[in-house]
């Protein structure tokens, strides 16, 4: 049945186009703007042809149907003409329907070339009119829109709940394909965050949804997005088979911008499995259509992929100069000041929504304040002038109390937006120094890395003594990136919840396993213990270290053959315990090293304690204790 509708839909379309006087222009616009994803070409030139006989005195029609091309053109990866045809259309019609999608389009364009700012200012707008019109399809869309903005700005905790909220509202909704941008989008986060098996199981279930929609467009995205997780996921079989499934599909509706993403892929998975001279077509592809199209996020990865490219032939310096061509590129488009606009915007929809709220509340005050005084000026208007000064009386005191009311509130609105603003102030200290050191640090020690591996492979007749010193360095600067990325991931965030410690602890507990085979580890969680509980960032981080440092120090000095790291809640603390079988020491005849130290100097900083329990032979217990 589909088939026979998808082949007998373009000659009823060209029927409509042709005699387009007799019919509705709206019902034609949803017809083919139903089906362009599956033919984005021939919806185009159909559009055209309709819009060139509208006559310009039809805003309504004029406007919906210059819209609906603005929206196939970015679709097709042209968006000079997308976002000039959007905006154009807000100047034709006063429909707010239209306008909607009209900044709707406009956010999707600027996103795409890297105006972070300007596509969130685009899509406030557009979630306004969809709120006020209790338009709630709509309304999700966009909301899943302004999470995608977040997501490209790093600012994860944002995205995460506006793609959750867009989740929500759509299973409400019965929107299928709603749920499946919501769960692609959240899909990445996971797969960005290493939660690769979350990741995957949701990237699925959008391509199976995309699947029973018939939307060629989606089909792709989610199938190369699976094919990315298969990659992160060492399946380089199954990696390869999703992505070329995905070019198919681009090639087979032009969606030129896609088919960027997508090869570079391919060239990535290439370089990583030491088929270096295959990935040099893609990249080049990949770069040279994300560079017509100004797409952002593509020349990035296409930037990053040519320096990996360069690193695996040995040419070090060319892999360095397009690593310093992604830095500076990077800093061109994402800035702090960025950020911070970006914030702003976002409380000043807020603020105002709020003031709206405010000013609607004053005016039925004021309703109903003159309703009570024309009651009382019929039912006590006789009774004298002892009873008017008393109403006057009453009415000055009604209105003080009213003012100082209104007074209060407005005390309190100052009073949270000088909040707001040093929270940000504190937000950009800490964006720009963890930037600082991603992009300087993080970039030059992955350099020394590549460098000193480079170094040992390069000279095959190198000493055992100098090798195994470069591999010392080596293990050293990549432990130096772990802690590295730990600080970052701390200073990124204002409070950490015991989820968030969880899986920190777990991966650096399974990073363990692998360094210390014969080592059983075991980490557990009391069922006392709420998972939503706040850390501040520096409680956080400390209790992360403290773990980090005694299961160190039990597998450097204790000779332990099994760790247990417990966490558990008693008599309203939390108590962090870390048990190893080892040999144990003696207290009393030892002194306290830095290690030992630096446990308890961590513990009294965030308001704690920590206790040690060791015997010789007895093995040895920590028990950090926190209210």
């Amino acid at each position: 049945m589909k088939l026979l509708v998808r082949l007998f839909l373009p000659i009823c379309l060209f029927i409509a186009a042709s005699c387009f006087s007799q019919t509705n222009v709206e019902k034609i616009n949803d017809s083919i703007i139903s089906v362009y994803k599956t033919d984005p070409q021939k919806s185009l030139a159909f559009l055209l042809k309709l819009n060139k006989n509208i006559a310009n005195s039809k805003r309504y029609d004029k406007g919906l149907t210059t819209n609906n091309i603005a929206i196939i053109y970015r679709e097709l990866g042209d968006f000079q003409n997308a976002k000039k045809l959007s905006q154009k259309a807000l100047t034709i019609t006063d429909d707010q329907k239209i306008k909607a999608s009209a900044y709707n389009n406009i956010g999707a364009v600027n996103r795409s070339l890297g105006l972070y700012e300007e596509a969130l200012e685009n899509y406030l707008e557009a979630l306004s009119i969809y709120e006020k019109s209790n338009d709630r399809k709509s309304e999700n869309t966009v909301i899943n829109n302004i999470g995608n903005v977040y997501s490209y700005l790093g600012m994860t905790d944002k995205a995460l709940e506006y793609f959750n909220k867009a989740k929500e509202n759509s299973v409400k909704l019965k929107d299928k394909k709603g749920q499946s941008e919501a769960f692609n989008n959240i899909a990445i986060i996971y797969a960005n965050e290493g939660k690769l098996q979350q990741a995957l199981d949701y990237f699925k279930f959008s391509l199976d949804v995309e699947n029973d929609l018939n939307d060629k467009k989606g089909i792709a995205e989610s199938a190369n997005n699976v094919g990315v997780v298969f990659y992160y996921m060492q399946e380089i079989d199954s990696a390869l088979y999703y992505i070329e499934q995905a070019v198919t599909i681009e090639k087979s509706i032009k969606n030129y911008t896609a088919i960027s993403s997508s090869y570079n892929n391919i060239a990535t998975i290439l370089i990583e499995n030491n088929r270096i001279e295959e990935a040099e077509k893609y990249i080049d592809s990949a770069y040279s259509i994300a560079n017509n199209a100004k797409i952002t996020a593509d020349i990035e990865a296409a930037l990053e992929t040519y320096s990996n490219y360069f690193e695996a032939k040995n040419d070090l310096k060319s892999a360095l100069a397009y690593q310093k061509k992604l830095i500076a590129f990077k800093d061109s488009t994402l800035t702090i000041e960025t950020n911070n606009k970006v914030a702003e915007l976002e409380i000043k929809y807020e603020t105002e929504k709020k003031e709206n709220q405010i000013l609607q509340q004053r005016a039925q005050l004021a309703e109903k304040d003159l309703e009570v005084r024309r009651k009382n000026t019929l039912i006590y208007g006789s009774l004298g002038l002892a009873l008017v000064l008393a109403l006057l009386g009453y009415l000055f005191y009604s209105q003080q109390k009213l003012k100082n009311r209104q007074l209060q509130k407005e005390s309190e609105l100052k009073a949270a937006l000088v909040k707001i603003e040093t929270q940000n102030k504190l937000q950009e200290q800490r964006l720009r120094i963890s930037r600082d050191l991603h992009d300087n640090i993080g970039a030059q020690l992955t350099f020394i890395i590549s460098s000193i591996d480079n170094l040992k492979y390069g000279f095959t007749d190198i000493s055992e003594k100098l090798g195994s010193k470069l591999s010392s360095i080596s293990g050293f600067t990549q432990q130096t990136i772990y802690e590295l990325r730990d600080t970052i991931w701390a200073m990124n965030k204002e409070n950490i919840t015991l989820e968030d410690l969880q899986a920190r602890i777990a991966n650096f507990i399974e990073h363990a396993k692998n360094a210390s085979e014969q080592t059983d580890f075991s980490f557990t969680i009391d069922n006392s213990v709420t998972e939503a509980h706040d850390f501040s960032s520096v409680e956080g981080m400390n209790i992360y270290r403290i773990i980090q440092e005694a299961v160190n120090n039990a597998l450097k000095y204790a000779s332990a053959d099994k760790i247990e790291v417990n966490i558990l809640k008693v008599e309203n603390q939390y108590r962090i315990e870390i048990i190893d079988n080892g040999i144990g020491f003696n207290q009393a005849a030892i002194d306290m090293g830095n290690g030992l130290n630096n446990m308890k100097k961590r513990a009294r900083e965030i308001g704690g304690s920590i206790e040690i329990t060791s015997n010789a032979g007895d093995g040895t217990r920590i028990v950090l204790i926190l209210k």
